[in-house]
C-alpha cells in the first residue's frame, strides 16, 4: 500500500487516529464545460494536484497538512442554459462548507485553507458569516492568482485559455484533446463601460460571452508551461501552509 499521509482518500483509520494534523485543506472545483477541448473536470483536477503536491512539499518541511477529498461542483448560475454544468447556488455552498469545517474542527484541526479552482465560487462573504460560527480558522486561496501567470504564459486566458489548457496538460494529458480541435476561446465584451473597465460588476450569461465556452486562446498552451506554473504554485502554497501552521491564530495580526 502506497497511500500518502497527507491525502485523507487514501489515509487508513490508523494513520488518521495517530496523526496530528496543523491544517486542513479543501480543494473546490467545480463541473462544467471547458471548450471543446477540455474535460468538464478540468476545475477539480487543477484544485487537486496543486491541493496535494503543496501538501507533499509541506510535508517534507515539518508540517502535517491534511488534503480532503475535492469538492466537485461549483457556482454555475451563468452557465444553466450550458448541457450538464452542475450548479450549486452559493447559499448551498455555505451549508456545505459549515458541515465541513466542524468536521474538521471535531478533529481538533485549528486551520482551514479552500483550495478554490473555479472563478464562480467567491467565497469571502461565506466565510465572514461563517468565521463567528465555528472553532476553525478558515482562508480562501484562487490557485491560479498564487504566482503572476504572465511570467509564465503568453496570453493566460480568462477560462480554457493558455494557462488551464497548459496546466491540464501537465496534470491529465489523457483528457486533453488535440488543440486543432479547440475553439478560439473568443470572448464578447460588455457593452456598458463600467462593466468593461471592472469598476461595476455583473455575472456574466455565459453564452453571451463566448460560443465554444472558452475565453481565452489555447493556441499556444504546452505541458511544460503547466508544470512549470503548477511548481511554482504548489511551492507557494506549501510555504503558506507551513507559515499558517505555525501561526497563533488569535494573533494574526500585530
Amino acid at each position: 500500500m502506497n497511500a500518502r499521509p497527507y491525502v485523507l482518500a487514501e489515509a487508513s483509520w490508523k494513520t488518521v487516529r495517530d496523526a496530528r494534523y496543523s491544517v486542513a485543506v479543501l480543494p473546490w472545483g467545480a463541473t462544467e464545460a471547458h471548450n471543446y477541448h477540455l474535460p468538464y473536470a478540468t476545475d477539480n483536477l487543477q484544485a487537486e494536484h496543486i491541493a496535494i503536491e503543496a501538501a507533499r512539499l509541506a510535508w517534507e518541511l515539518g508540517t502535517r497538512s491534511i488534503v480532503l477529498p475535492t469538492v466537485p461542483f461549483g457556482v454555475q448560475t451563468g452557465q444553466l442554459d450550458i448541457p450538464l454544468c452542475l450548479n450549486m447556488n452559493p447559499s448551498t455552498q455555505g451549508l456545505l462548507l459549515r458541515d465541513l469545517a466542524e468536521s474538521v474542527a471535531r478533529a481538533g484541526i485549528q486551520k482551514l485553507v479552500l483550495l478554490n479552482g473555479h472563478g464562480g465560487n467567491h467565497f469571502r462573504q461565506t466565510i465572514r458569516e461563517l468565521q463567528p460560527q465555528v472553532d476553525v480558522l478558515i482562508c480562501a486561496v484562487d490557485w491560479w492568482k498564487v504566482v503572476d501567470a504572465k511570467a509564465y504564459f503568453t496570453e493566460p486566458g480568462d477560462h480554457a485559455g493558455e494557462l488551464e489548457t497548459s496546466v491540464t496538460m501537465h496534470v491529465a494529458p489523457h483528457l486533453v484533446a488535440p488543440l486543432a480541435e479547440a475553439g478560439p476561446g473568443a470572448e464578447r465584451k460588455a457593452q456598458i463601460a463600467a462593466l468593461r473597465e471592472g469598476w461595476a460588476w455583473t455575472p456574466r450569461p455565459w453564452t453571451q460571452v463566448t460560443d465554444d465556452t472558452g475565453v481565452g486562446n489555447p493556441a499556444a498552451a504546452s505541458a511544460g508551461k503547466g508544470a512549470r506554473f503548477a511548481e511554482a504554485v504548489s511551492r507557494r502554497v506549501a510555504d503558506f501552509l507551513t507559515e499558517l501552521a505555525a501561526a497563533d491564530p488569535t494573533r494574526l495580526f500585530a
